[in-house]
């Protein structure tokens, strides 16, 4: 139109270019004598990042690589809801209905038991014909997808059932149940029906490299394992649908999403398959549990925020925002509201969805997204080496095991640094909730990265409580496994280094730690699983060969008695030369 402004080239000619040669010579000059190397990062992936990058980056990897084009407008907003085995979900899908009127597009549903799901209620308070749902299970597919089909609808959305990574029991025949499923939702072409749950492996502590060689592990297994004579590998291929897990690494995960589109295209390529499936592949990001802490929870708002953002400028078609007290309160009208309109804010307020890869050409990112690509082909041709997956499930848990104990020293140790938690705490902090019932709590999640930390000081907080003081009784809260390790680490450097040497010697591995609470004191100790075991049945008065018995992570019982199990069943004590339970209780929370 004649009215319209035209764009006026952006010049800044009255500035001289600046080579990388002079920005070092500049960081150089401004460190004062300091080596520049100092400024290199390390990351736990194995990559150094460098404390700036310049247009020679770009060069190094062959000029700027093709820009990511999302193949739909803008991303959905899709909350997440969990449904309990043997919950028909009515409650999960009263609460979807209601999100679906007030600003997401779409739901999906945890399913621990998708055989008694209710998809009729679900289709009278949702239609199905134009909903955006998904559905993640163990099992049941089949039985879920022929209750929808009796339906007679044509539904959008997605499926995860990936045997592959839960490690099921029954692979080959979960296999036979996804073809069946493929060839059915031939006739759904707006439904992904091959997922695979690569935040399975982000809400365990597994690296962003890690995740990706996993995730297109398991892409491979079904892209061989699935095909028939009637089912091909592009139809595999195009039915396939990822779900990551976003965590607060914000540029890391960005190149994540980047990087894994670019090295699905090259597994496509060679299986024969168009790559240009590898744009249009659905990714459903939601934000991770691994990240997630109890302790000044409110700092969860911000962190879902940065994976958000993280998830939409990598390319995810699909964004679920957790509640940020989901740890320990029961789904809540507020929590969720913040929750479902985060995305909203990220598309209507800030923008983001007006630019179809915002990354594309920075110096920074498309290394980053490159190196990442790199490692995790590297990981994933040691995966299939080893003949892929599941055979090599062992391989994968052994490198998720190590990382994640890496993760839970650097987060003891306050080398990687969690807000609220092992840095800048709440010193006044009052809990909105019970620690005693949720130590308790079976829900309790004990597989993210700050539970070391938290349990600590929930156990501390229960233990200088004054209505357990007038109780008199006594506690002995199981800590974790692993944990004792990480308590005697962060106590170490609180030492001078001469008084540290022989302690390292003194605790043992594969122990657990516990804390033993009375009203006079508190002390750390350890005892094998077996240890445990015994006593928390003696406590609880239980046979001791009663072998369906789950101990709980929390015990209490008289003083008396309490120390008299300890004694009989030979619990050590986490015992510091020169030191006091109290002091060292003291020193781990910060306030020596």
């Amino acid at each position: 139109m004649a009215d319209t402004p035209r764009s006026t080239p952006v010049s800044f000619s009255e500035f001289e270019a600046v080579t990388t040669t002079q920005w070092q010579e500049r960081i150089t000059r401004d460190l004062k004598g300091q080596d520049p190397a100092a400024l290199s990062w390390l990351t736990p992936d194995g990559l150094t990042v460098e404390p700036f990058y310049h247009q020679e980056a770009l060069q190094a990897l062959g000029g700027a690589p093709t820009p990511l084009v999302r193949t739909a407008p803008t991303w959905r907003n899709v909350p997440t809801y969990s449904v309990p085995a043997g919950d028909r979900g009515h409650a999960a899908i009263d609460r979807a209905a209601a999100g679906l009127e007030r600003g997401a597009e779409g739901a999906h549903f945890l399913l621990s038991n998708a055989g008694t799901f209710d998809v009729d209620y679900l289709h009278q308070k949702v239609s199905l014909n134009s909903a955006y749902v998904g559905y993640s299970m163990r099992s049941g597919l089949g039985e879920l997808v022929k209750r929808l089909q009796e339906l007679n609808l044509t539904p959008q959305g997605f499926f995860v059932l990936d045997p592959i990574t839960c490690h099921a029991p029954d692979v080959p025949s979960q296999l036979t149940e996804l073809r069946t499923a493929l060839q059915t939702c031939q006739a759904w072409p707006a439904v992904s029906i091959v997922g695979i749950n690569s935040a399975y492996y982000a809400d365990r502590g597994a690296t962003v490299t890690q995740q990706i060689a996993f995730a297109l592990a398991t892409a491979a297994t079904y892209l061989s394992e699935i095909p028939r004579e009637d089912i091909t590998v592009e139809m595999v291929a195009r039915a396939l649908h990822l779900h990551v897990g976003i965590n607060p690494n914000y540029f890391f995960e960005i190149a994540k999403l980047r990087a894994f589109r670019r090295l699905f295209a090259t597994l496509l390529q060679a299986y024969g398959v168009p790559t240009a499936i590898a744009q249009e592949l659905p990714i459903f990001a939601s934000t991770s549990s691994w990240s997630q802490t109890t302790l000044d929870p409110h700092t969860n708002l911000l962190r879902v925020t940065t994976e958000a953002m993280s998830a939409v400028l990598g390319g995810a078609t699909a964004v679920s925002v957790g509640r940020f007290d989901s740890l320990f309160h029961e789904p809540n009208e507020f929590a969720e509201r913040l929750a479902r309109n985060l995305p909203i804010l990220l598309r209507e307020e800030a923008y983001l969805d007006r630019v179809q890869d915002p990354a594309a050409g920075s110096y920074y990112l498309e290394t980053l997204t490159d190196q990442l690509a790199h490692q995790a082909w590297i990981l994933f041709q040691k995966i299939e080496a080893q003949g892929g997956l599941p055979g090599a499930t062992g391989l994968v848990l052994q490198e998720l095991h190590a990382s994640a104990q890496a993760q839970f020293r650097r987060i003891a140790n306050a080398e990687q640094v969690v807000v609220g938690t092992n840095k800048f705490q709440n010193p006044n902090e009052q809990f909105d909730y019970n620690p005693k019932r949720l130590l308790r709590s079976r829900e309790f999640d004990s597989t993210r990265a700050t539970y070391p930390t938290e349990v600590l000081r929930l156990a501390t907080a229960m233990h200088f409580d004054r209505r357990e003081r007038k109780r008199k009784r006594s506690a002995l809260v199981l800590l974790g496994a692993h944990t004792n390790q990480h308590i005697l680490e962060s106590f170490l450097r609180t030492l001078p280094a001469a008084e540290r040497p022989e302690l390292r010697e003194a605790h043992p591995d594969g122990t657990l730690s516990v804390l033993f609470s009375s009203a006079e004191e508190a002390t750390l100790m350890y005892a094998t699983p077996e240890q445990y075991g015994r006593l928390a049945r003696a406590i609880n008065h239980i046979p001791i060969d009663e072998p369906n018995f789950i101990p709980s992570a929390l015990l209490t019982a008289d003083l008396p008695t309490m120390q008299e199990a300890i004694r009989v069943f030979g619990f050590q004590e986490f015992t510091v030369q020169g030191y006091s339970t109290e002091d060292v209780l003291a020193r781990l929370q910060g306030k020596k």
